[in-house]
Parts: structure tokens; sequence; C-alpha cells
């Protein structure tokens, strides 16, 4: 039976979500493949205050998923993705991970959500020789070093704060504060922040760590009224923005703010609840806007979208698209007997490629993928204006 997974009607939890065919038993379904599948397997979080993140994510991603089986798989093999909830946690992503590799057999990762979650799965793939693809993460340390079995697709968070830091420094701003998530992903970006400010020579007056839950959202406020920076970075994800964006609103600090690519993933839930106070924010983008048509790759997802009656329809959703699109890329080139072996070197035969216009590069010292970054800012309504 196909289900079908909403925002509303998620499994939580250790319950795992299992599409498209029963995976036959033969000579390699020990690695995830069998004559008439290959096997997925993703760990995100679908539960709790940052369920967006993982639940477009993986929409996009199956949206590709049911494109290429119902032109008839990869080299004739139907995708199966089996999906478990980690609820943002860790600790949860690590056992996900290890029943993925050991008992589902799993071919290969991918749709893991967040730097800590990605940290706790990574050994466990490599310990196996089970590459993990396309992590929503764009943390510098899993970048600088090519990891054999880790392959990215979107930009960095350092070409991210690149981009928002030189554009800072072009219009003149000269100082800015840093509010930054309590957490090992706010930590390591405050970090390369600090870095690039001081490349750009702007001086950063203060840093604000922000509880997950944004609690202290208003003692962070109180303390940027005293410090006057002339912008606002902040380093935060999904819904934590929009806590922290209430009470700086509110109380008027009145420096412009600017937030990376997973700062708001429900633009228009967010404009909503914030009663037009989304107005003005300054976001990095690494994927084009959803309804940027003339762009190829965007008018195939909206039509895929169309066929196949996909609700969802954000950048976090466009993002997952354009991952399972180069996935299913590396797939067909790892020929009609795929291995992990011939899956990587698929991956790194592609160069310099774009998918709809979308650049991907990768070889065999470059995993990093994509260099995309746009800056837009968010209208009363939530939709972006470069």
């Amino acid at each position: 039976m196909k289900l079908s997974i909403t925002r509303r009607a998620m499994v939580a939890g250790g319950a795992a979500l299992a599409f498209g065919p029963g995976l036959l038993r033969t000579a390699r379904a020990d690695n995830g493949v069998s004559d008439t599948t290959i096997r997925i397997g993703q760990s995100a979080v679908f539960s709790g205050p940052a369920k967006d993140f993982g639940i477009d994510y993986r929409a996009g991603i199956k949206l590709y998923f049911d494109r290429v089986n119902k032109s008839g798989g990869v080299n004739g093999r139907k995708i199966e993705l089996v999906t478990y909830d980690d609820a943002y946690d860790p600790a949860k992503t690590a056992v996900n991970t290890a029943k993925l590799i050991d008992e589902d057999k799993v071919f290969a990762l991918t749709g893991y959500v967040a730097t800590g979650n990605l940290a706790a799965a990574m050994p466990l793939a490599e310990k196996a020789g089970v590459p993990m693809f396309a992590p929503l993460v764009g943390t510098t340390s899993f970048r600088t070093k090519v990891n054999r079995y880790l392959f990215h697709v979107r930009a960095g968070y350092d070409l991210e704060l690149r981009k928002i830091i030189s554009h800072l420094s072009t219009i003149g701003i000269q100082s800015i504060a840093v509010v930054y998530q309590d957490s090992a992903f706010g930590k390591s970006n405050l970090a390369t922040c600090e870095e690039l400010a001081a490349d750009y020579k702007v001086k950063v007056l203060k840093t604000f760590p922000l509880a997950i839950t944004a609690e202290d959202a208003r003692q962070v406020v109180t303390g940027l009224a005293d410090a006057k920076p002339g912008a606002v970075v902040m380093i935060m994800a999904g819904r934590m923005v929009e806590v922290f964006m209430r009470d700086y609103r509110a109380n008027a600090v009145g420096a412009p703010l600017y937030t990376l690519s997973v700062g708001i993933t429900d633009a228009a839930g967010s404009a909503k609840r914030l009663e037009g106070k989304l107005a003005g924010l300054v976001t990095a983008s690494i994927v084009p806007p959803p309804q940027a048509l003339r762009v190829p790759i965007v008018a195939d997802y909206q039509r895929d979208r169309a066929e196949f009656g996909e609700k969802i329809d954000s950048y976090t959703a466009l993002e997952g698209y354009i991952v399972a699109r180069v996935m299913v890329e590396g797939l067909r080139r790892a020929g009609k007997t795929p291995t992990r072996d011939s899956f990587i070197a698929g991956l790194e035969s592609i160069g310099s490629t774009r998918f709809g216009d979308f650049p991907i590069e990768y070889s065999a010292k470059n995993h990093n993928g994509s260099t995309f970054v746009d800056l837009e800012i968010y209208a009363r309504d939530g939709q972006l204006r470069r």
C-alpha cells in the first residue's frame, strides 16, 4: 500500500515508513540492491518544532523518486525510500542509522537534517562503507576535507555567511551582532561568521547564544538594543527565527536582520503568524525560488508537483527534489549492477554539470556540490524578492 505523508499525518518515534515495492532477497540484498529495487535510507526530524525541515525535504526527494519510478526506475530498478523520525535528537539519529544499515540493509543514506545529527550518523556510515548523500547541513567542518562517503549538494554555510558579510561590507555597514543557536550548528557557524567579519573588516560588537526553544529571546533583544549594531546576523534554524523576530520587532530595535537559508521554512505560515513582521528579513538562498519557472529544474519540480499531487511547496522541498535528481544521476552512472563503490565513482564522474541549470561539481577531490548562493528579502506576505 502506498502511504501519503503530510504535515498532519506523520509517523513519529521509531516507526518506519517504506515506499515502493518490497525488496526481494537476492544475492545483493545485503547492500540494498535487488533485481527490482534500490533501497535508500533516511533519518530526519518529523516531529517537534523543527519538523518542517524533515517533512519538506523528504517531500521533495520522494517527488523526484516518484517521477523516476513511474518512468521505469534506474536501470530497471525502482527506488524505495525508508524513513525514520529522529525528532532532531542526535542519539535517535544514531539508533535509526544503525537500524537502516544493519536491519534495513540500505544501499545509501540521504535526506539527513542538522549538524549534530549528521555528526552522530557519519561514524556509523563510514564504518559500514555506506554513502551519505546530501544532508541538509552546510557546516564547514564537514567540507574542509573530502570524506569518501559524504557528498553534499547545497552550498556550505560558509558561502552563505560570506555572501551576507560581503554584502554588508559593500553597503557600508561596519558593525554587526550575531545571535546564534546554542547547539553544534550555531557554535561552529558563529566561529565562521567571526572569521569572515574580520576578513571584511566588519566589527562583531556582541554575540548572543539563544536556546533552541528561544525562551530567552527577550533577554537577547534587550542586549541587542544596548549593543546598537549596524545589522544582526541570525545563525539559527526554523521556528527559532520566528519566535526571536516576534520579540525583536515588538521592541523596535531597528537594525536589519539577516539569516541563513535554514532560517525560515514555512514562509507563508511565518508571515501570517508574525502579522507582517517578516517583511524586511534578508535571507541567504541556496536554490532558486520555487516559483521561478524560467529555471528548468524549477519548471520540472512544479510539473511533477502537479502530476503527483504534492501539496508541499517550499525552498526546502525544491532542494530535496534537486538532491534526488543528482543522486539518481549517480545511481545511473553506477551501472547495471550497482555497488557502493560504483555509486561513489559515478558521482565523482559528474564533474561540472548543470541539472536543469542548477550547477553541481563533483570529483575525487571535491564532494561539495553547489556553490550557488543568493540573497533575497521577505515581503509582508512571505514572498521573497531579490
